[in-house]
C-alpha cells in the first residue's frame, strides 16, 4: 500500500502539482530523468554526464534539477571548499531527500530488495543525512567535503565557527578509517561523528565517537 501510495504521489506531482506552478514539461521526460537521478543519489552530481544519457542538453538537465530541488525533492549538497593545499572535489553530491519516495523511483519494494541492492549504503546515507540536518537546522551550513585524492566527509556542518563531521555508515560496529582521519585533521574538527543503524554508542578517541542516528539527531552542535 505504501509503495502504490508513492507511485501514485510521483505520478500525480509530475501530471498535475508541476504543471500548476507554470511548468511545462513531459511528465515521462521528468520522470525519466528523476529516476536516473536516484542512481547517483550519495554522488557527486554529474550534469554532463546524464545529459549525455537522455540525449538532452546541459541546461535542460541543470533547468531539470533546480526545479526538483526548489520543489524540495532533491537536495544539491554543495562542497567545502576551503583551501587545504589539496585538490577538491567542486560539484554538489546530489540527494533524493525521501527515502520512500527514492526506493519508488529505484523499484525496491521489500526489506529483502533493499538489503541487497547496492545502493543501500548510499540510501542510508541520505536518510541520516536527511535526518541531522533537518535536527541540527542546518540548512545553511550543510556541506560534504572531498578530495581528488579519495578522501572525504560525507557531511560538514560549521557552527560559530567550529567544524562538525559526520559519516553515515551501514554498519553494526563502524571504525576509524584513513579517510576520516585525514578529514579531521585537514578540516581540525572540533568532533567526528560515525552514525550507525544500530543501538551501540563508543568512542573511537576523544574527538570521534560513535553513535546511533536517533543519538545523533539529539546533538546540539
Amino acid at each position: 500500500d505504501a509503495f502504490k501510495w508513492l507511485d501514485d504521489f510521483i505520478l500525480i506531482f509530475l501530471q498535475r502539482d508541476l504543471p500548476q506552478l507554470g511548468i511545462r514539461i513531459p511528465a515521462e521526460q521528468m520522470r525519466r530523468f528523476w529516476i536516473m537521478l536516484a542512481y547517483y543519489h550519495g554522488n557527486s552530481w554529474n550534469a554532463s554526464e546524464i545529459s549525455r544519457s537522455l540525449g538532452l542538453k546541459n541546461k535542460t538537465i541543470r533547468h531539470y534539477v533546480d526545479i526538483l530541488a526548489g520543489a524540495f525533492m532533491v537536495r544539491l549538497l554543495p562542497p567545502w571548499l576551503e583551501n587545504t593545499g589539496k585538490r577538491l572535489i567542486k560539484s554538489p553530491k546530489a540527494y533524493i531527500r525521501d527515502s520512500g519516495i527514492l526506493h519508488s523511483l529505484l523499484s525496491i519494494r521489500t526489506q529483502a530488495e533493499k538489503e541487497s541492492h547496492p545502493k543501500i549504503g548510499a540510501s542510508w546515507e541520505g536518510f541520516a543525512l536527511e535526518a541531522t540536518i533537518q535536527s541540527q537546522q542546518a540548512e545553511s551550513d550543510a556541506y560534504f567535503w572531498g578530495t581528488q585524492g579519495g578522501a572525504e566527509l560525507d557531511l560538514l556542518i560549521c557552527r560559530g565557527g567550529k567544524k562538525y563531521g559526520f559519516e553515515f555508515k551501514y554498519a553494526d560496529a563502524p571504525r576509524m578509517s584513513r579517510s576520516m582521519k585525514i578529514a579531521q585533521n585537514d578540516l581540525k574538527l572540533e568532533a567526528l561523528y560515525i552514525v550507525h543503524p544500530g543501538n551501540d554508542r563508543y568512542p573511537l578517541d576523544a574527538q570521534v565517537e560513535v553513535l546511533p542516528l536517533v543519538e545523533a539527531t539529539k546533538l546540539r552542535l
